[in-house]
């Protein structure tokens, strides 16, 4: 498996936390606005150099996911703006076409310097 995505996260945003207790995650690269920062996972923003869809692995940390589904625009956004919304619900059918759905629990914590990757 190759690496496709990598970055790690500088800044958590006042109410992104509570996104993890909806088993969410949403990031965004550095330099969002002020207004979006507050409920993301910032993140220094990596170069997507592949394709985002289900079969590959999502890895948070030292946890890892297997990625289910895929919205339309997921990779668009992911590759434009490091945005996107992790879904940690296993399900097969892309909720919103910005959402990328995973298997396993959310965690309970990401801080700054916490490694997301996706590999494929």
């Amino acid at each position: 498996m190759t690496i496709i995505y990598q970055t790690t996260i500088t800044q958590v945003g006042q109410s992104a936390a509570e996104a993890l207790t909806d088993n969410m995650l949403i990031t965004f690269r550095e330099g969002a606005p002020a207004d979006i920062v507050e409920f993301c996972f910032i993140h220094c923003h990596g170069e997507l150099t592949g394709r985002l869809q289900p079969g590959a692995r999502f890895e948070l940390g030292d946890r890892q996911y297997d990625v289910t589904a895929v919205g339309d625009v997921a990779e668009q956004n992911l590759r434009e703006l490091g945005h996107i919304t992790l879904r940690f619900d296993g399900e097969h059918e892309a909720e919103y076409p910005g959402t990328v759905h995973v298997t396993g629990p959310a965690p309970e914590a990401v801080a700054p310097g916490c490694m997301l990757k996706f590999v494929a």
